[in-house]
């Protein structure tokens, strides 16, 4: 064993050698790399290292200098594969290099004495993510993701592909200063100041994932905190070591007792009962070398009963810290194999072995780099790279957890549905790289795509090849009369010159000097991330760059013509919740003792039903003669119905003038217009109607016309058309509201009588008298919807003069259910919205933030939102970025936005509702102290997988044909993401359906459904279509989401057979999302 220290070797200053904090060595041996306080990222050749001490060697001793950070540089790490190159910094920044295969195109670096670089490494991306001190950076043994910790107490994970952020992790209470990765790629460690060493699992994501994917990946496993109960805090790194045979991880400034140690901790068992005591200070860095060893040189070593040579495997770790003194282990013996003390002046900061694990390299804090070189046999003999790997299998290294493929079949289809997310991938990073122009990008998840790609998924990633010409709905795209469509002209970026100005934009370094400063750019500087997000913002908040979510209609609700009040339509409940019979003395479980001892000989108490519960019956004196009624109630007018009623709505003002226009999509037609044509001189004069008809009612003054009471005038309807009168007609009683559409007029009267006219004006049906007083009235196409002050609802279809399903009464969703039955109304939540939808549907929203709809097929109330989602799922926010700029029909010009459908309004009020009311932000507290409970650590993924379940069935029951679309294939895509094998596999047979022809039987119960539901609002119907869309092509997109996951092949696949998926070409088809 030798020391080379070369004098050339270190980041030296005018005044004094800068401190160097890490260093490492690149896979193929040839390169080391160091960073330190000047800022520099320099890269050495090892070749030189090693021959320091021969005068006769000329070759290049430093290789390249870089200098893209604004501060210190703490880490430096080579990625596995060796192609890329991180450093983290005290600028919250990650770099990663990449090499340059052309020469350096300049000899030095203007006004510097850097020496001429040989090869030149090229910033690729800058990430970031933290919001302090970057402290370590690891790549995983695949290269497949980037892990980087700092002093934010953040652990943040990068795609090594795409090196878009895949998932930020707030665990750790303190600083986090050390990072190891499993070599069998199961696992990663973090050490932190909060004295735990966490250890998270994870699977290797593709090169293609995006943070849908990885929403339930790196789990925490294990919290290992009993070898660090007393450590000190004042280490500047706690860089851990993982084992190149995967069974220890050596984890920095852990404590015996008193003493100072290295923790060895097993796997597995992840115990920390092994202890390395020799240090006088604390140590702040380990590394195992990446070989293992024997202690028999191959050729001296029996054979086993196979053959075979049989070794004793020993590993080998080294270990510095703050006493300055480098010891190096071997699990084979119970003392250091070598104690070099006073290494250095200041404290060691980072070890770094060299590939064949024979040379050392030393880093410390007074600007010293070394090399420790060790001997033929002073560690062991090293063994073959083979009996590294063969020691890994049995945890599972080099089986990718996506599982095996079982076939070709599988093969074809894992190649189809990566075809479309590698071109998704592309464009998203294009966008984040400025190559698209603004205008041309439709966000969604935070994933840019460009827009001439007609169908957007809700993971951002382009239609399948047979889909690219066809919308949303699948509409063909519009073409021009002459031909097909002509090429668009793109429009000019007008951020373009903008961008240019940043991109050379001169800043003055501390040094004086000045540096064209870079453009930042990076996936996670953007506004919305591609994670989706369970975070509350104000609905009136719209970010800087995007615009608002709340579109200006929603597609199919009707609108409403006179507006509720202020906080909403308020109520008053008679709760449904009855208490208990308390009695004095006696314990809870036997409340009913009063009540058994007022029994005798087996008789039937009489009881009776009070505000506290049932209590037996009083006898009163018998009342005869007629009652003076009391004078308090004596001046009031009420409805009788309102006197038994459980809930009681707020009545609007009886107003003298009301007037209403017509806003509708077309116009009304009038006496004498030819209704049925769609050609002629009225056509054009249709389009103009919208806003010129309007409906009047003027209620009679409170002075009666003859000078009794009882003579008023009556209410007299008036509907005009610029001014002139259409026709007229009078009511006996005064109007309250009135609502209509170009099939029909309706008005409500004070004594809850309903009069409906034709737009000609002829009477369409008697007037239908209520029980109460109507305080909402929406119509939509033919749909008429009442609601009385009793809380009934009425829908009537106007045309054929029938209604689809009884009244039905608000109480349930006003949650007289939780309400105890008191003496007297307590208030309700108050009804800030109630409308019917295009199939006579009633969707009624709350001021607690619920929303809810009527299903007539099944006679119940359903609630579709609720504040429950809005807190606990991935998939809530109030931009509605899941589906927030995704077309319904994107060939078409008056394409509409899907976010404008039923289910997107709902929760953007459930939103709006409770940042109000400051509700969010308790059940926000609640849930996070949950996640660090024990037992929901799938808390978060369980109520995200729900929601897009609810989401889906409020879209089947209310007919939404876009919104379901785009929820089963998002529900798809988490399935796949989870691994969820059961319900894909009942995903897949549901929409696979009657397609297969089975269940004859069930095809005579389908016959039977009446016009109150489809025949395809049901999973298990027999038709070819679901919800509006042919199970075919639903189907098809489904296994196209899921077909890139072999551990979910064995059930896709013979789903891809049945649809010819894997075999037929790629032509222009129907839009399918992947």
């Amino acid at each position: 064993m030798h020391y080379i220290r070369p004098v050339w070797l270190t980041h030296s200053g005018e005044k004094k050698d800068f401190e160097v904090y890490s260093c490492h060595v690149s896979p193929d041996g040839s390169r080391l790399v160091t960073a330190a306080g000047d800022g520099y990222v320099r890269v050495w050749s090892t070749e030189a290292v090693f021959k320091a001490a021969d005068p006769s060697y000329n070759g290049p001793k430093q290789l390249a200098s870089m200098s893209y950070h604004s501060g210190t540089i703490h880490t430096v790490r080579f990625s596995g594969n060796g192609r890329y190159l991180a450093s983290g910094a005290d600028d919250k920044i990650v770099c990663v290099y990449t090499l340059d295969p052309h020469p350096p195109s300049h000899n030095a670096t203007f006004g510097t004495d850097e020496p001429p670089p040989v090869e030149t490494w090229k910033i690729h991306r800058r990430l970031i993510g933290h919001d302090n001190d970057v402290q370590d950076v690891g790549w995983s043994f695949d290269s497949s993701i980037l892990v980087s910790v700092g002093l934010d107490s953040k652990v943040v994970v990068w795609s090594g592909y795409t090196f878009e952020k895949l998932k930020t992790i707030s665990s750790h209470q303190s600083l986090v200063k050390g990072i190891t990765f499993d070599p069998a790629n199961k696992y990663f460690a973090t050490a932190s100041d909060d004295r735990t060493v966490k250890l998270w699992r994870f699977t290797p994501p593709g090169p293609n994932s995006t943070a849908y994917d990885q929403i339930s990946n790196f789990v925490l496993e294990k919290n290992i905190t009993a070898p660090f109960i007393s450590s000190p805090l004042t280490t500047y790194f706690r860089r851990c070591s993982w084992s190149p045979d995967g069974n220890h991880i050596a984890a920095a400034n852990a404590v015996n007792g008193p003493v100072s140690s290295v923790a060895i901790i097993n796997r597995g068992s992840w115990d920390g009962d092994i202890h390395l005591i020799g240090h006088e200070g604390p140590v702040e860095v380990c590394a195992f070398s990446p070989r293992l060893f024997s202690k028999l040189r191959p050729s001296d070593q029996p054979p086993d009963q196979r053959g075979q040579a049989n070794s004793s495997l020993v590993t080998v770790i080294a270990c510095a810290g703050q006493d300055k003194s480098l010891t190096v282990w071997i699990t084979s013996n119970p003392r250091p194999l070598v104690i070099t003390q006073d290494l250095a002046l200041k404290s060691l900061s980072d070890l770094a072995w060299t590939p064949d694990g024979t040379n050392l390299f030393v880093t410390s804090l007074d600007g010293s780099i070394i090399c420790v070189s060790f001997g033929v046999g002073e560690l062991g003999y090293e063994v073959s790279q083979e009996e590294t790997e063969k020691a890994l299998e049995k945890y599972g290294a080099g089986r990718r957890g996506a599982g095996i493929i079982e076939g070709t079949d599988g093969l074809l289809l894992e190649e189809k549905s990566r075809e479309d997310e590698l071109r998704g991938a592309e464009g998203r990073m294009g966008a984040l790289m400025g190559d698209a122009p603004s205008s041309q990008i439709a966000t969604l998840n935070g994933n840019g795509t460009p827009a001439p790609q007609p169908a957007m998924t809700p993971n951002g990633a382009m239609p399948s090849g047979d889909a690219r010409n066809v919308g949303l709905n699948g509409d063909a795209p519009a073409t021009g009369a002459s031909g097909p469509a002509s090429t668009p002209q793109v429009p000019e970026d007008p951020n373009k010159d903008k961008l240019e100005k940043l991109k050379s934009r001169v800043t003055i370094t501390k040094d004086g000097k000045k540096r064209i400063a870079p453009l930042l750019l990076s996936s996670s500087g953007g506004h919305e991330s591609s994670l989706p997000r369970a975070q509350l913002m104000s609905a009136s908040r719209n970010a800087q760059g995007v615009k608002g979510d709340a579109p200006q209609t929603i597609l199919d609700l009707s609108k409403p013509f006179d507006g509720l009040p202020k906080g909403g339509l308020a109520s008053l409940l008679l709760g449904n919740k009855r208490k208990l019979a308390k009695v004095d003395g006696v314990d809870d479980g036997q409340v009913e003792k009063r009540i058994t001892s007022t029994s005798r000989d087996g008789a039937v108490p009489i009881l009776a039903n009070s505000t506290e519960g049932l209590v037996p019956a009083r006898a009163g004196t018998d009342v005869t003669g007629q009652q003076q009624t009391p004078d308090f109630i004596r001046p009031a007018v009420i409805n009788p119905s309102l006197v038994v009623s459980q809930v009681r709505l707020a009545v609007p003002k009886l107003r003298r003038h009301i007037v209403q226009t017509y806003a509708g999509s077309s116009g009304i037609p009038v006496p004498g217009a030819d209704v049925e044509g769609s050609d002629g001189p009225h056509e054009s004069s249709k389009r103009q109607m919208q806003h010129d008809i309007m409906i009047e009612a003027r209620n009679p003054s409170q002075l009666p016309v003859t000078g009794k009471a009882s003579d008023q005038e009556p209410c007299r309807i008036t509907v005009s058309r610029k001014g002139q009168p259409l026709w007229q007609d009078f009511l006996p009683r005064s109007t309250l509201l009135l609502t209509g559409n170009k099939m029909f007029w309706a008005a409500a009267c004070e004594d809850g009588s309903v009069h409906a006219w034709t737009p000609a004006g002829r009477r369409l049906v008697n007037a239908m008298v209520l029980e109460s007083q109507p305080v909402i009235l929406e119509c939509k196409d033919k749909w008429l919807l009442c609601v009385t002050a009793v809380g009934m609802c009425y829908v009537w279809d106007m045309k054929t003069l029938h209604s689809p399903h009884p009244p039905v009464s608000l109480a349930p969703v006003l949650d007289i259910a939780v309400h105890s039955l008191q003496d007297h109304v307590t208030a309700g939540p108050a009804v800030t919205s109630a409308h019917l939808n295009s199939e006579g549907r009633i969707v009624v929203s709350l001021s607690n933030g619920d929303g809810f709809a009527y299903s007539p097929s099944m006679y119940v109330w359903q609630r579709l939102t609720e504040l429950w989602w809005a807190v606990g799922s991935q998939y809530w926010n109030t931009t509605d970025s899941s589906i927030g700029d995704l077309k319904s029909s994107p060939g078409r010009e008056n394409a509409t936005t899907v976010s404008a459908g039923i289910v997107p309004a709902l929760e953007r009020g459930t939103t709006s509702e409770t940042m109000v009311r400051g509700k969010a932000f308790l059940l926000q507290r609640l849930v996070k102290q949950l996640l660090s409970r024990e037992g929901y650590e799938g808390f978060e993924s369980s109520v995200s997988v729900a929601h897009l379940e609810n989401r889906m069935a409020a879209a089947m029951m209310l007919g939404s044909k876009d919104e379901f679309q785009v929820y089963v294939f998002m529900y798809a895509k988490r399935l796949g993401a989870e691994g969820l094998k059961s319900k894909v596999e009942e995903l897949l047979r549901g929409l696979l359906g009657g397609l297969n022809g089975e269940d004859d039987e069930e095809e005579t119960t389908m016959g039977t459904l009446t016009s109150r539901n489809a025949e395809d609002r049901s999973w298990d119907n027999t038709s070819d279509l679901l919800c509006g869309w042919s199970r075919k092509e639903l189907l098809k997109g489904v296994i196209l989401i899921l077909g890139k996951n072999r551990d979910l092949q064995r059930i896709t696949v013979p789903y891809a057979n049945v649809l010819g998926v894997t075999a037929e070409p790629e032509t222009g088809g129907d839009a399918m999302v992947t």
